[in-house]
Formats: C-alpha cells, sequence, structure tokens
C-alpha cells in the first residue's frame, strides 16, 4: 500500500515533466532561430537599402500572409479566439510590433550594444520580478543564478560584436527605447504566456503577426517598403516572414504554454549567441575571447534551466 502511493505521484507527474521539458526545447530553439535574424538583415539591407523598421513590417506581414493562407479553412477559430480574448490577443500583437520598432529606434540612436543589452537584458529580469511579486516569493538559488549568468553572458558577447566606436547620435533618447522594448518584450511574453493556455498557437501567432504587421505599417511606409524583386532578395525576406516570425512565434507560443515566462526571456537569449556564431562562420567576422566566455556562460545557463523544468502549474 504504502509503496504504491510513493510511486503514484511520480507516475503521475512524469507527463507534466516531460510536457515541460519540450516547452523548454521549443523555445530554445525560437531563440535559436531568431539568432539566424541579425544576418538575414544585415543581408537584406546591403542589397536593399530597407530600413530596419520596413524589414520588421514585411517580416511580420509576410509571416501573416503565410499563416492566414495556411489557416484559411480555420477562419472561424481565428475569429472565435479574437471575440474570446480579444484585449489580450490585440495586445500581444500591438506588444510584437512596438518593442521591435522601439528596438529599431535603439539601434539607431544608441547603437546596437546599447539597444541589445538593455532591451533583452531587462526582458527577463522584469519577467522574474513580476513572477516573483506574484507569487510572493523571492527566486531560487539557481534562477536567480540563471538569470545572473545569462544577462552577463550577454553583456560579454554583445559587447565584443559590436563597434564601440559606432556613432551614437541620440543616447539618451536611445536609451530609452531600449528599456521600452525591453520592458515591451516582457510585457508580451507574460500576457502572450497567459493567452496561450487557451489559444491554440497557430491561431496566436496568425493574431499577433497580423496586427503587429498593421501596427508597424504607418512606421515602415514612412520609411519606404518598396524593394527590388531579385531572388536573393525574395528568399531573404521569405526566410525572416517564414522562418524566424511564423515557426519561430509558433513554437515560443506552445513553448510559453509551460514555460515562465522568467525563464523563456532566458532561453530566448540564445539569439545574440546563435547571430555570433553565423557571423563567424558566414561572414568571417573575429571570434574574441569575451564571445566564447559569453557563450559559455549563456550555454552554461540554458542548461540550468533543464536541470529543474517547470510543470505547466507554473504561471
Amino acid at each position: 500500500m504504502s509503496s504504491t502511493s510513493r510511486t503514484a505521484p511520480s507516475a503521475a507527474s512524469a507527463p507534466a515533466v516531460t510536457q515541460a521539458r519540450t516547452g523548454l526545447i521549443q523555445i530554445t530553439v525560437t531563440g535559436v532561430l531568431w539568432g539566424t535574424t541579425g544576418v538575414a538583415v544585415q543581408l537584406l539591407r546591403e542589397s536593399t537599402g530597407l530600413s530596419p523598421v520596413s524589414i520588421g513590417f514585411h517580416r511580420l506581414a509576410i509571416a501573416a500572409l503565410v499563416l492566414l493562407a495556411c489557416t484559411a479553412g480555420r477562419l472561424g477559430t481565428v475569429l472565435a479566439a479574437l471575440r474570446a480574448a480579444p484585449v489580450p490577443l490585440l495586445l500581444t500583437g500591438v506588444g510584437l510590433g512596438l518593442y521591435q520598432a522601439l528596438y529599431f529606434a535603439a539601434v539607431a540612436w544608441a547603437g546596437v550594444s546599447v539597444a541589445t543589452v538593455v532591451s533583452l537584458g531587462l526582458a527577463p529580469v522584469l519577467a522574474a520580478t513580476w513572477e516573483s511579486v506574484r507569487a510572493r516569493r523571492i527566486p531560487g538559488p539557481l534562477r536567480l543564478g540563471t538569470l545572473i549568468a545569462a544577462v552577463a553572458g550577454l553583456v560579454l558577447i554583445t559587447g565584443a560584436t559590436t563597434d564601440p566606436g559606432a556613432a551614437a547620435p541620440a543616447p539618451l533618447l536611445g536609451l530609452l527605447a531600449a528599456a521600452g522594448s525591453g520592458l515591451g518584450y516582457a510585457v508580451t511574453t507574460l500576457i502572450s504566456r497567459q493567452v496561450s493556455q487557451r489559444t491554440e498557437p497557430m491561431t496566436l501567432t496568425t493574431i499577433s503577426t497580423t496586427v503587429g504587421a498593421l501596427t508597424l505599417a504607418p512606421f515602415a511606409l514612412v520609411a519606404g517598403v518598396s524593394t527590388p524583386v531579385r531572388l536573393d532578395t525574395v528568399a531573404l525576406l521569405l526566410h525572416l516572414g517564414v522562418v524566424t516570425t511564423a515557426v519561430a512565434y509558433a513554437l515560443f507560443y506552445a513553448g510559453l504554454r509551460t514555460t515562465p515566462g522568467s525563464v523563456a526571456a532566458v532561453l530566448t537569449l540564445l539569439e545574440p549567441l546563435t547571430a555570433a556564431a553565423l557571423a563567424v562562420a558566414l561572414l568571417h567576422e573575429p571570434l574574441p575571447l569575451p564571445v566564447i566566455g559569453g557563450g559559455v556562460l549563456l550555454l552554461t545557463a540554458v542548461a540550468a534551466t533543464y536541470l529543474t523544468p517547470a510543470g505547466p502549474k507554473t504561471r
């Protein structure tokens, strides 16, 4: 009798642990896919002259069109989801567009280093703080150590892969935009985590990319959206729209069903690490020692999240 009672909870928790680990894997893959964005955007800007905001618009618009085509037979499901939770779904889409626009503005005003460290580094800290306040307890030592290691790794990688002499025409405005981007990313992640519990990932991705594209449209129209139709240009735009947006965000929202927002924000810090690795492999950029050290810290933080995966009840 006692032996059965001891083994039953373990057997019952096995599916939850499996789901939690699946969620971690999905968001880890998301971070890697997002990491291919930088090289694609750089190549696209060099070949077309498009502004980052315009590229962001094209990225979301292509994703939305592809997803709407894929869900054409299930538009009733999409509309039903919007009727059931219009505010959080619209906020997720608007947030998706705005935090990208703010990040691009931060890059233009204060440089890549400030924009990346502040926006990406602030998000997991804010998410962890909110979760702690809501749960009325401080994060455990492993969670705090993971967070510190991840942010430290981000700082090392970003500081070593950007040009310290790059012009910063409006550093204060850039810092504020980067902080706004980090806040927007954190808030959007927390909102989308809640709505992902009752909305299918494909439906959530379709709505958020459509609303995000509409949000960025006015900024993109001012900056200019025309681009030459060439094979390389179309391939890069399709990669950004389909792979780094439609597929990546579907995986992200699926993973958020079982992964706390703060953990998701840490895992997606694989984005700058992947971008640095691709820059070395494809663009033949040097591999400084701080990038190696930062990469080790980030990978250690990611590995630590797999040691204590959170179950579906973690909010």
